[in-house]
C-alpha cells in the first residue's frame, strides 16, 4: 500500500442484495487509485484511496450510484486538559466510551429495518389470505365481484408492502443498473398490472375451470410473492442482527462511568464519578467490588480477583495484586483496587478486539468475491432469459397470459438472494462466535488458509508450558511434613523479589497455607536467603549453604531445585520449573484429530524439550530445540521448502517473525496481546485447547460457506430451466426463492452452537 494511501470505513444505506454490493465496488473501482470492499451483511465498505482522489469524490460517487454513505469516525480519547472544558458535551459523546466506535449504533441498525419488514410482512399476509381464498377456492370463483375484491386486497400489498422492492428497482433503473430487486419488482408489477387491466376492462376471468374467453388474473401471484419475499427479508434481517450480537455484546462490556481520585482545593484526596470517555492515561481510578474495570490499567494498591470470562473466555477468575495488569470490561471480585490507566479509548484491549472482529467481518474471502462477480452479471442475464421465455411461450402457445405467467416465474425464481448472503452471513456468525470464545479471526482469508494447513509448529514456553516458574515438587527428609517445609520456605522467600521465590510464595498461597511472619531477612547474593521464624534462623538456597545434605534430598533434573534447612542441615528441597499446561496433552490430541502434524520448537535444551514433547505426545524426531528467536523464522521457512503448509503458534512477541512467515500465524495471549499484527488468529485465553478450537471454528465457517454457495448455485441452476419450461407456478417460485435465502441464513446460524 503506498505511503500516502488513506483508508476509510463507510456505513452504506440502500443495499438490498449482492448485486448492490458488487455494483458499488465496480463503480468505486473505476476511480483511479481506489480499492473498495463492500460487505452486504454488515452494510459497510472499507475504501482505500490516494491522491488525486478525495473522500468527497468517493461520497459523491456513492450518491450518484443511488446509495447513501456516511463516514464511520474512529474513536478519539480525551486529553486530560480537555475533560473539564468539554464536560458539557458528555451526554452527546457518551457512546464513545471505552473506545466504542462512533458508529456503534450502526451495529444495531438492522433492528429498525427488521421491525419495519415484520410490519409490512404481517399486513401483507393478512391482505393476501383473502386473495388466495378468492383465487383458489372453486366455490368462490363465481362470487359476484370476485375480481374486484382481489384487486382491492392486492393493491395495498403491491403498492405499499412491496414498496421497498419498487423503490430499489427505480433507483437502480435511473442509473441504468439492475439488481435482484429489479427482478422482484418487474415480476410483481407485471402480474398486478396485467390483472388490474383485465378487471378494469371487464375481461377478468376468475372461474377455476378456466372455461370462457376472459383473461385469467394473477392477483394471487403478486400478493403471495410479495408476502413470501417480505417474510424472507424479515427473517434475513433478524438473522443478520443475531449474527452481530456477539460484537454488540462485546462493545457493551465497556463501563460507562468511572470513579477517579483527585485532590480538592485543600489537598485532600476525594473521589469523583465521571463518564469513562473523559478518563485519561496516567490517571488513577477506583474499582469497587463487583464493578466493571473501566479501562486497561496497572493495579497500584489492593488485591482482588478479576472475572475475565466475558473478554478472554478464561473460565477461572484471575488473582490480581499491586503491579498486575487489568483489562477494561472485566469484572472485579470482592476486593477494592486502585488502578492507574495505561490505555484508554481506541487503544484499549476491548476496542482492539472490536476492531479485529469488524475487520474480519468487513473484508472478503476469495469465494465471496467470486459470488459477487457472478451476481453482478446474473440479473441482466435473467432479464434476458425472462424476455426470451415470454416471447417463446407467446409464439408457441399463442397465449400472452400463459407466456406472462411463465416469464414471471422465471424472474421470481432467479433472484439470487441466497447467493449474496451465502458468504457474509457465515463470516458474520463465525467471527462473532469466535469473539465469544476468545478466538479472534483477523480476516476472511484466514478461513481459507486454515483449510490448507497440514503442519503446526508450537513454541514451548508460554504455549505448551505456563511460561512462568511454578513449584512442581517438595521433598522432605525424615518426618518433616511437606506443608511445614513449604510454609517455612514461603515465609523466608516473602522478602525476596526473585522469580523462584515468587513461585514458592504463590504455591503456598494457592494451597491456602498460613505463612508465618519472618524477621531479619537477608539476601545471600547468588546463593539464596535467610530469615528468622520465631526463634529459628531458616536458610533457603544452594546446597552449599548447608554442612549436611541428606542423600535423599537430591536435585531433580527437570527444574531448578533449592534446599531448605536450619542448624546447618538441609531438611527439604523445593523444585521450580516452567510447568506443562494441564490441558496441553488434550490439545495435541485434538490437533492430531484435525489431521495436523505437530512440531515442538524451543530455545531450551534438547533434554528439556524432549521431556515436554514426551508428555504431550510429540515424537522426538519432530522436536527442534536450542533455537534462538531469530532462528525460528528460518525453521518455519525450511519446513515450507520441504512442502509443508505451516501454522505457527507463539506468544506474538518473540515469535513475531516466525508468525509472519508461517502460512497461518496463531498468537497465544492472556487478552492483552490482541494487537499482535503478525498473527492471523489471536487466542485470548491461555487454554492451549483454544488452538484446535480456533482452527476448527475457521474450518467450520469455511465449510458452512461452501454449503451455502453449493446450495445457492445449485438452486438457481436447477430452478431457472424448470421455470422456463413452465413447470413452476409463480407463487411456488416466490415461496421457493424466499425459502432458499432463509435456508442459507439458518445454515450460517448453526455456527452459533460451535464449541457447545
Amino acid at each position: 500500500m503506498p505511503q500516502d494511501t488513506q483508508q476509510v470505513d463507510l456505513a452504506i444505506t440502500g443495499m438490498t442484495c449482492a448485486s448492490c454490493s458488487a455494483r458499488i465496488e465496480r463503480k468505486l473501482g473505476k476511480l483511479e487509485g481506489v480499492d473498495a470492499s463492500v460487505n452486504l451483511a454488515t452494510e459497510k465498505a472499507r475504501v482505500s484511496f490516494h491522491d488525486p482522489i478525495r473522500l468527497e469524490d468517493i461520497l459523491a460517487t456513492m450518491r450518484s450510484t443511488g446509495y447513501g454513505a456516511s463516514v464511520i469516525e474512529p474513536p478519539r480519547a480525551s486529553a486530560p486538559d480537555e475533560r473539564h472544558a468539554n464536560h458539557h458535551t458528555t451526554a452527546a459523546t457518551e457512546h464513545h466510551a471505552h473506545g466504542q466506535p462512533e458508529h456503534t449504533n450502526h451495529l444495531d441498525h438492522d433492528v429498525a429495518p427488521a421491525d419495519t419488514l415484520k410490519r409490512r410482512a404481517l399486513i401483507s399476509a393478512a391482505l393476501t389470505l383473502p386473495v388466495v381464498l378468492l383465487a383458489m377456492v372453486p366455490a368462490l370463483g363465481d362470487l359476484p365481484g370476485n375480481a374486484w375484491y382481489q384487486l382491492a386486497f392486492t393493491t395495498p400489498v403491491v403498492l405499499w408492502a412491496a414498496w421497498p422492492f419498487h423503490r430499489a428497482a427505480a433507483i437502480n433503473a435511473r442509473h441504468l443498473a439492475s439488481t435482484m430487486d429489479t427482478l422482484v419488482s418487474i415480476g410483481v408489477l407485471s402480474a398486478y398490472l396485467w390483472s388490474a387491466i383485465a378487471v378494469l376492462t371487464g375481461r377478468a376471468m376468475t372461474d377455476m375451470s378456466h372455461s370462457g374467453h376472459g383473461v385469467h388474473v394473477y392477483f394471487e401471484t403478486a400478493a403471495v410473492v410479495t408476502t413470501f419475499l417480505l417474510i424472507g427479508r424479515w427473517l434475513e434481517a433478524r438473522a443478520k442482527a443475531e449474527g452481530k450480537n456477539a460484537l454488540t455484546t462485546l462493545l457493551d462490556l465497556a463501563a460507562k462511568e468511572v470513579t477517579i481520585e483527585r485532590r480538592d482545593g485543600s489537598g485532600r484526596v476525594v473521589e469523583e464519578r465521571i463518564p469513562v470517555e473523559q478518563l485519561a492515561v496516567g490517571e488513577t481510578f477506583v474499582i469497587r467490588p463487583g464493578e466493571k474495570v473501566a479501562t486497561d490499567g496497572l493495579v497500584l494498591t489492593g488485591r482482588s480477583t478479576i472475572d475475565t470470562a466475558l473478554v478472554t473466555g478464561e473460565s477461572m477468575p484471575v488473582e490480581v495484586d499491586a503491579g498486575d495488569e487489568v483489562t477494561g470490561g472485566t469484572i472485579n471480585g470482592a476486593g477494592r483496587l486502585l488502578v492507574r490507566a495505561t490505555r484508554v479509548g481506541a487503544d484499549t484491549t476491548l476496542a482492539g478486539i472490536a476492531r479485529l472482529v469488524e475487520n474480519a467481518q468487513t473484508g472478503k474471502a476469495g469465494v465471496e468475491r467470486l459470488a459477487d462477480r457472478i451476481s453482478a452479471i446474473f440479473v441482466p442475464v435473467v432479464l434476458g432469459l425472462a424476455l426470451l421465455t415470454f416471447v417463446g411461450w407467446w409464439i408457441g402457445t399463442g397465449s400472452a397470459t400463459t407466456a406472462l405467467g411463465v416469464a414471471i416465474a422465471v424472474l421470481i425464481i432467479a433472484c439470487p438472494c441466497a447467493l449474496g448472503l451465502a458468504t457474509p452471513t457465515a463470516i458474520l456468525v463465525g467471527t462473532g462466535r469466535g469473539a465469544q470464545l476468545g478466538i479472534l479471526i483477523k480476516g476472511p482469508q484466514v478461513l481459507e488458509d486454515t483449510r490448507r494447513i497440514d503442519t503446526i509448529v508450537l513454541d514451548k514456553t508460554g504455549t505448551l508450558t505456563l511460561g512462568r516458574p511454578t513449584l512442581i515438587d517438595v521433598t522432605t527428609h525424615g518426618s518433616l511434613p511437606k506443608e511445614a517445609a513449604l510454609r517455612a520456605a514461603a515465609a523466608v522467600e516473602a522478602g525476596s523479589e526473585h522469580p523462584i521465590a515468587h513461585a514458592i510464595v504463590e504455591a503456598a498461597k494457592a494451597r491456602t497455607l498460613d505463612i508465618p511472619a519472618a524477621t531479619d531477612f537477608a539476601a545471600l547474593a547468588g546463593d539464596g536467603a535467610r530469615a528468622r521464624i520465631k526463634d529459628q534462623e531458616v536458610v533457603i538456597g544452594r546446597a552449599t549453604l548447608f554442612e549436611q545434605v541428606p542423600a535423599d534430598l537430591a536435585a531433580r533434573g527437570d527444574g531448578t531445585t533449592v534446599w531448605l534447612g536450619w542448624d546447618g542441615m538441609a531438611r527439604a528441597t523445593l523444585t521450580v520449573a516452567d510447568a506443562l499446561r494441564p490441558d496441553a496433552p488434550a490439545a495435541l490430541r485434538e490437533l492430531d484429530r484435525l489431521g495436523l502434524t505437530a512440531y515442538l520448537l524451543t530455545g531450551d535444551s534438547q533434554v528439556t524439550a524432549d521431556a515436554v514433547a514426551a508428555q504431550v505426545g510429540i515424537p522426538a524426531e519432530r522436536v527442534i530445540a536450542g533455537v534462538r528467536p531469530e532462528e525460528k523464522f528460518a525453521m518455519i521457512r525450511r519446513l515450507q521448502e520441504d512442502g509443508a503448509v505451516v501454522a505457527m503458534v507463539g506468544d506474538g512477541v518473540n515469535d513475531a517473525a516466525a508468525l509472519a512467515q508461517a502460512d497461518l500465524g496463531i498468537a497465544m495471549g492472556s487478552g492483552t496481546d490482541v494487537a499482535a499484527a503478525s498473527a492471523d488468529l489471536v487466542l485470548m485465553r491461555e487454554d492451549v485447547r483454544a488452538i484446535g478450537q480456533g482452527i476448527g471454528l475457521s474450518r467450520a465457517t469455511l465449510r458452512i460457506i461452501k454449503q451455502n454457495l453449493a446450495w445457492a448455485f445449485g438452486y438457481n441452476a436447477a430452478a431457472i430451466p424448470l421455470a422456463m419450461a413452465g413447470l413452476l407456478n409463480p407463487m411456488i417460485a416466490g415461496a421457493a426463492m424466499a425459502a432458499s435465502s432463509v435456508l442459507v441464513v439458518t445454515n450460517s446460524l448453526r455456527l452459533r452452537r460451535f464449541g457447545r
